[in-house]
């Protein structure tokens, strides 16, 4: 993700080093799959690049030009026989302002139509295939027939591509395979003024001008990418010059700039921003060279401070190198170092944690703190592709996590420390409750995760309703508290064996006995059905070594591949079951 975040996306340069793409360096492939009523050839190339830096291998099909309908309704249509993993649609207000001019009905009755067009597409292609499908956005027009009269009249055009802008929408709220590719913010941010090239449309039919094609191109990597589990987890803070202005050690808590209005109305700004990427899931922690206590006065004390300390997962503050803090804070949380970006006012802490941690994502901060939000989300750092009420409580997740591994030291023995947790398990078949949860899981897991294949939520579904596959949720709570979903396990009966498809776990739940408890169920789910053998798969990707000999250790043995894709099998009889320290019950007694 951090290449992404680069500043150089000029069309000409992209277009440059599309030419002199290594394609032995990328390490994943995806399909994607072009539909428009614009033209694309200028735009693939740009795809490719921004999909090549992400460390991506990226096949695209370009649809026919002005035949999404057609492309989707046919099952014999190249798109199908593409097979994508992803199929990104680009409407244009220029091919939608042709149809709109030429109606012979109401306004109301186009944008019935029009909406009916476009959903009718998704559900055909999400009929056909479980992939992920980008809608854009039309950019609202330019002309206004009645002046600033025009948004109220309900027959003007500029109505009518609102409507269908909110129609798509409400109509994705309920489609959780449909993404938003929002063109229309891309194109209100640079200017609807700069963004259209009529004379280009005539000519080529592009959708905009040609310097802004690379700011859509990364809009539908960034989703894609988020959709395929690359996502922030985690913001690295600074304090003195980044959450205030001054020096708390210097200046004390009446000396520090931070306040509603005034001076310190940047800072007060930023951290209302942060504050609700923290509501929505992204976890923050402060790396700060201070005094402990110092760095906690603004946090305790300060009446204009939005940030709180229980707002903070992780707090380090020290006169410790930034990058050790860092590497700290990343082990606490158990995630990757580039799923964590690291904002600092000063330009040395920023080349250092990019010279020494190259993979966290490390934004140039204006010099102004007044520019800090719109620097921020000029970059777009936060694509998601799905969003729950896990992610609401995720700070406290890990806060109680925290807990937990300060009680442990406690104890004598690890034995000890798990009994002591009374830790009650649900495992149970997938419901269309725990769906988005399931989906969610599957897409962002990649430590412990055995395969690392993505199922949209549609593809869960699927599952669910499969009478050949045994498609498993797992739950996790204790009496320190509730950990929520933490697990997938996805088993099939094959002949006399039992074949494990997926098996994929929170890495905030390891080492407490839950893949032992996991592993006597499937066993004696096959001895249950009377199989005999019990196989597993590994897959390497980037990420997920350590549980390249997961198998191994429960005593499996490696009877095909090597360490980059390996199957396992296991002979049932000859298993021994595992102790633990869980408690089964059911979804209504976990809480109890």
């Amino acid at each position: 993700m951090g290449n992404l975040r680069e500043s150089n996306l000029v069309y000409t340069a992209l277009v440059r080093e599309s030419k002199h793409l290594e394609p032995t360096l990328v390490l994943t492939a995806v399909r994607l799959a072009l539909l428009s009523d614009a033209a694309t050839q200028q735009f693939v190339p740009l795809l490719r690049v921004l999909f090549h830096r992400a460390g991506f291998d990226a096949s695209i099909y370009e649809g026919h030009f002005d035949a999404v309908a057609l492309e989707s309704l046919n099952p014999g249509s190249g798109l199908y026989s593409f097979q994508p993993d992803a199929v990104a649609v680009i409407n244009s207000v220029q091919a939608l302002r042709a149809k709109f001019f030429q109606r012979a009905g109401t306004v109301t009755a186009f944008v019935a139509d029009t909406l009916l067009e476009i959903v009718g597409s998704w559900d055909a292609i999400l009929a056909r295939d479980a992939v992920t499908l980008l809608q854009s956005t039309y950019v609202m027009p330019y002309e206004r027939m009645f002046g600033n009269f025009d948004r109220k009249v309900e027959e003007s055009f500029s109505s009518a591509v609102e409507a269908i802008n909110t129609g798509i929408v409400d109509a994705a709220r309920v489609r959780s395979a449909v993404l938003i590719n929002d063109v229309q913010h891309i194109a209100s941010w640079v200017g609807r003024h700069r963004w259209f090239d009529d004379r280009l449309w005539d000519m080529a039919k592009s959708f905009c001008a040609l310097d802004h094609l690379p700011a859509v191109a990364r809009n539908i990597v960034d989703i894609v990418l988020s959709a395929r589990g690359r996502i922030v987890k985690c913001v690295i803070l600074d304090l003195d010059n980044t959450l205030w202005g001054g020096v708390i050690g210097d200046d004390g808590i009446d000396g520090i700039v931070l306040n509603v209005h005034g001076s310190g109305e940047s800072f007060y700004r930023f951290q209302c921003f942060l504050k609700e990427l923290r509501k929505r899931g992204i976890l923050l922690a402060v790396c700060s060279k201070n005094e402990m206590s110092n760095a906690l006065l603004p946090f305790e004390k300060h009446p204009d401070m939005v940030l709180r300390r229980e707002d903070i997962t992780v707090f380090q503050a020290n006169w410790d190198d930034k990058t050790a803090n860092i590497r700290v804070i990343q082990q606490v949380l158990n995630i990757g170092l580039d799923s964590m970006v690291f904002l600092d006012d000063n330009p040395f802490e920023r080349n250092l944690v990019r010279g020494v941690l190259p993979e966290v994502i490390v934004p140039e901060l204006p010099e102004d703190p007044a520019d800090y939000v719109r620097a921020i989300s000029e970059l777009n750092l936060f694509e998601t592709a799905s969003f729950s009420n896990v992610d609401l409580q995720r700070t406290d997740l890990y806060r109680a996590e925290a807990e937990r591994r300060a009680e442990q030291a406690s104890f004598a023995n690890a034995g000890d420390f798990l009994r002591s947790l009374k830790m009650r398990i649900v495992v149970a078949r997938f419901d269309a409750f725990h769906l988005p949860r399931i989906a969610q899981l599957l897409q962002r897991s990649n430590q412990f995760n055995l395969t690392t294949h993505r199922y949209s939520e549609l593809e869960c579904a699927y599952l669910m309703s499969s009478s050949s596959v045994v498609p498993l949720y797992v739950k996790l709570a204790d009496r320190l508290g509730d950990h929520g979903l933490i697990g997938v396990v996805v088993v099939e009966p094959e002949g006399e064996t039992l074949v494990v498809r997926d098996w994929l776990m929170s890495c905030r739940v390891l080492a407490r006995g839950v893949e032992d408890y996991l592993m006597n169920c499937i066993v004696a789910e096959a001895s249950t059905r009377g199989l005999k053998t019990v196989c597993g798969e590994y897959i390497r990707t980037a990420k997920n070594q350590m549980v390249k000999d997961f198998y191994g250790r429960f005593g499996f043995t490696r009877h095909s591949g090597d360490g980059d894709h390996a199957l396992w099998s296991l002979d049932t009889s000859a298993y021994e079951s595992r102790e633990t320290f869980i408690q089964p019950v059911t979804e209504a007694n976990q809480a109890n």
